[in-house]
């Protein structure tokens, strides 16, 4: 077996759990998996079968289910057995808690009781679609799950149109087609822009291309599975130095020098040692 038995301390422990791959488990989530007191699973079906796969016996320990629609009872029942000492692990039923899944609520009331939390890391659908994306990933804007209702959707990805970071979206497979209409109406049909099915599975599947092309693949045919679509980051916008001027006059009249550069530098994205000394030549000269 690639697990121990391990003395764990009282506390909430996060446990990423594989996507798709069951051998997608790193050896300290079974470990813990084998070791916890008290086990809390957003799916206990799919973490029974989890534990079967890898040999690991329920034995007499409790086995709770925690999810979206879980009550306040639930979760004291949690907070209760945290009380008396015990090691609880959470699972989310794939990939890791927190990240558009189920336990933020969980972890606020282990964090205001003061307990030990701490996390197993592992998978999570985000990352490995940003790496087959072929998108930039040196700067991403994780958005999770879009409003449902379209007119909702469109005034999100408004908000997002001019964002200079690859947006990352978790999408489901019957929302895509709309989803992705609504994106080529937003940031237009040329942006670039990648979907991910699948991740990790028999039927893995990566689209690349402009949104437009996106929309018709999905269009033609429901994908199954959950997606996961990335959205290439919107061109800086070519700034006119009369504007920069403007701005910066306009700060320095509530603002220190270096205040000033700093808060203009950054609303446009622009390098502080050059915005500093555009202030410095308007302060002179007034």
């Amino acid at each position: 077996m690639n697990y121990k038995k391990v003395d764990l301390e009282a506390g909430l422990y996060f446990v990423a759990t594989p996507i798709g791959h069951a051998r997608d488990i790193t050896l300290r989530a079974l470990d813990i998996l084998q070791s916890a007191d008290v086990l809390v699973a957003e799916d206990t079906r799919s973490l029974r079968r989890l534990m079967d796969i890898h040999g690991i016996a329920l034995s007499k320990r409790p086995l709770i289910s925690y999810h979206d629609h879980s009550t306040d009872k639930t979760r004291n029942r949690i907070i209760d057995l945290l009380r008396q000492g015990k090691s609880v692990a959470y699972m989310s039923e794939a990939g890791t808690p927190l990240i558009a899944d189920p336990g933020y609520e969980l972890s606020q009331d282990a964090i205001k009781e003061q307990f030990l939390l701490t996390a197993a890391p592992g998978c999570s659908a985000l990352l490995p679609a940003l790496m087959l994306s072929g998108l930039p990933t040196d700067r991403f804007l994780f958005e999770g799950f879009l409003p449902s209702s379209k007119s909702a959707r469109r005034a999100h990805l408004e908000r997002l149109r001019t964002v200079t970071a690859t947006l990352v979206f978790y999408e489901s497979p019957k929302r895509l087609a709309a989803m992705l209409q609504d994106a080529c109406e937003t940031f237009g049909d040329d942006r670039q822009a990648a979907f991910c099915r699948e991740l990790t599975k028999k039927f893995e599947e990566v689209r690349r291309g402009t949104l437009r092309e996106l929309c018709d693949v999905a269009n033609a045919a429901t994908p199954k599975g959950e997606c996961v679509v990335l959205i290439g980051k919107a061109d800086k916008a070519k700034i006119n130095e009369t504007d920069i001027e403007s701005e910066i006059e306009a700060a320095l009249k509530t603002m220190s020098l270096r205040d000033a550069s700093e808060a203009i530098a950054n609303a446009y994205g622009l390098p502080k040692r050059d915005i500093y000394q555009m202030a410095l030549k308007l302060a002179k000269k007034e």
